[in-house]
């Protein structure tokens, strides 16, 4: 008898932004301190997936716009999120880990 091992998959987390001009930068940002988040951009929204951990982090958005930002002000655009929050006044994340 052989047995396999299986690789467990890493388990995603998601965001998802209204897809506006207040929220480019934003999806930016997210891309570009999470190399291995994938977006999928549908009229309207784009979601953004990521095995384990996103991070949206605020000194990155304030780079790319070249303004102070709230993180709070993620709040306006976004539609959904899946995994477990946590939040302070430099970084948002998502994980199932606690």
């Amino acid at each position: 008898m052989t047995t396999h091992a299986t690789a467990t998959p890493a388990s995603k987390v998601f965001i998802a932004f209204q897809d506006n001009e207040e929220s480019r930068p934003v999806i930016e940002a997210v891309l570009a301190d999470n190399p291995e988040a994938i977006a999928a951009h549908t009229p309207g929204l784009v979601k953004i997936d990521c095995p384990e951990r996103l991070v949206i982090r605020r000194a990155t958005i304030e780079a790319l716009t070249g303004q102070p930002f709230d993180l709070q002000q993620l709040q306006i655009n976004l539609v959904t999120l899946s995994g477990h929050v946590s939040e302070d006044d430099d970084e948002f994340s998502l994980s199932w880990g606690h």
